[in-house]
């Protein structure tokens, strides 16, 4: 069977095979197969797929390298490099859009869904928080702080501004563990519990903190954690034992933010 012929042949099998159960069962590289053949419907597409996922690690790798840089592997033109930057942008606004339409404390699932290709092969710890309106619609997702994410390198002060700069009702926060166990830490348990004092205090809900991790997560609201705090919270605020005070003057101090609301 002449070359053509079998890459033809080919290329309809994966079609086949993605019409029939999406992409379930499809390697990074026949993915990009399939992506490069929309461009150069004509050509066998493996090698130059495989030399992509080569160069580029992965298939987010690949989707999101410059168009310059995709076109630098011979048989990858301008037509195919542009049909993988189209079809990455589809997605990405597909997404936000479909997470956009419903409220954000009944989804998490849809949070991990949207965020999760973008962050699951960081090699750093990101911290993004997700503003949202009073109807708890996304206003904007913004990445506030990069590298290990405790305590001591996440500012409740600046969470909290770009909060009201965003005029944000609610909020939730999200962020990567490159290990790939998305179980919360000491720290992610203190940092937001933090949080979650300071949004008190600035009359901010905090939603969810959701822990991505290797194709699952970490729901604080989901573990029960954000309730507890916010219980916490109320007791201190209640019992007026010197503990308490000290709690919540921590928590308006480190939100720098105090003068807004009543001791």
């Amino acid at each position: 069977m002449p070359a053509e012929e079998q890459s033809q042949g080919h290329r309809k099998r994966l079609r086949e095979r993605f019409i029939k159960s999406g992409l379930a069962g499809f390697h990074d590289y026949e993915i990009v197969e399939l992506l490069l053949s929309l461009g150069t419907p004509r050509k066998d597409c493996k090698p130059q797929a495989k030399e992509a996922i080569r160069r580029f690690k992965t298939l987010r790798g690949v989707l999101e390298a410059p168009a310059e840089e995709l076109q630098q592997i011979d048989g990858i033109g301008a037509h195919s490099a542009f049909g993988i930057k189209l079809v990455q942008e589809v997605a990405r606004q597909f997404l936000k859009e479909r997470i956009i339409e419903k409220p954000v404390f009944k989804s998490s699932q849809q949070i991990f869904d949207y965020l999760y290709h973008s962050m699951r092969d960081l090699k750093k710890e990101v911290f993004k928080v997700i503003y949202l309106n009073g109807q708890n619609q996304i206003i904007e997702v913004e990445d506030l702080f990069e590298g290990t994410v405790n305590s001591s390198s996440i500012f409740p002060r600046e969470v909290m501004e770009s909060a009201l700069k965003h005029k944000a009702v609610s909020l939730v926060f999200v962020h990567n563990h490159p290990s790939g166990n998305p179980e919360p830490s000491g720290s992610d348990k203190e940092l937001t519990r933090e949080l979650i004092y300071a949004g008190n205090i600035m009359r901010l809900k905090v939603l969810d903190h959701i822990i991505i991790g290797n194709d699952r997560y970490f729901s604080f609201a989901g573990g029960g954690l954000i309730e507890e705090y916010e219980l916490d919270f109320l007791n201190l605020k209640a019992t007026g034992t010197a503990e308490g005070k000290r709690r919540l003057y921590r928590a308006r101090a480190s939100a720098k933010l105090d003068w807004l609301s009543p001791p």
